[in-house]
């Protein structure tokens, strides 16, 4: 007997197989060790006592929700910067950017997300262009929403030279819990805005840093979606300048 459903039908089971596709996010390739591990020991723990088996698989489906990564629609607008991470904005300021990438001590606007263990924790790219330069620097793990945790705590920089010759950096920083922080993306690598580049483990911060004239496009306290909210608009014309070159904004 056929299975083949009639032109114009649609095939219940694939029809869930597909809604289950879109409702449950694929995992990033970071977390799948960590995963693997929390489901062995819940194996062992099954077999010892039951209940503690229960407790495993709990803790196995959280760490594989943890480590998330949600397929998103990056704005096809010009001239913006995406936000580089879910979270909620703690800072709208200025402040010099990390000094292993060589950009000076000139304050440019820092727009600082910070994520809980609930949020999404991988990073996207804030805008379309090369990566003109990354750095990674150890540090302290203190919590990720205190203002030192920028300056103190470990991170890992890039800095990413759009096609329209803006400067932005980003910065991925270490926070109480995290201890890890993964980056996939290395100097002169060509890369597209609200693309996944990295990945910290349990707890964090993410900077922005903005060329001067740029327009912030969010407030503290707000949510931001990343790859998704535009964070601010870059400088157009006698406005654009990048961070290195010293002139007025």
């Amino acid at each position: 007997m056929s299975t083949q459903t009639e032109p114009g039908t649609t095939n219940p089971l694939a029809h869930l197989a597909q809604l289950a596709r879109d409702t449950v996010p694929p995992m990033h390739p970071a977390g799948k060790p960590f995963v693997l591990g929390a489901a062995a020991a819940t194996l062992l723990l099954r077999r010892k006592w039951r209940p503690a088996g229960v407790l495993g698989g709990i803790a196995t489906a959280w760490c594989a929700w943890f480590f998330r990564e949600p397929a998103r629609v990056t704005p096809q607008r010009d001239g913006i910067a995406v936000a580089p991470a879910d979270g909620t904005v703690a800072h709208v300021e200025t402040a010099a950017p990390p000094p292993e990438l060589g950009l000076g001590d000139r304050p440019l606007t820092r727009v600082s997300v910070f994520l809980t263990i609930f949020d999404v924790h991988v990073q996207r790219l804030p805008a379309t262009g090369e990566i003109a330069k990354t750095a990674y620097r150890p540090g302290a793990f203190l919590s990720a929403d205190l203002d030192k945790a920028s300056e103190d705590n470990e991170r890992n920089s890039l800095l990413l030279r759009t096609d329209d010759g803006h400067e932005l950096v980003v910065v991925q920083i270490a926070g109480l819990v995290a201890r890890r922080i993964v980056s996939s993306v290395r100097d002169g690598d060509r890369v597209l805005a609200g693309h996944t580049y990295g990945l910290i483990r349990f707890g964090s911060r993410v900077d922005l840093y903005l060329p001067p004239g740029s327009r912030v496009l969010v407030e503290p306290g707000q949510r931001t979606v990343g790859a998704e909210t535009a964070v601010a608009e870059l400088p157009t014309g006698a406005a654009a300048e990048s961070p290195a070159s010293g002139g007025q904004a």
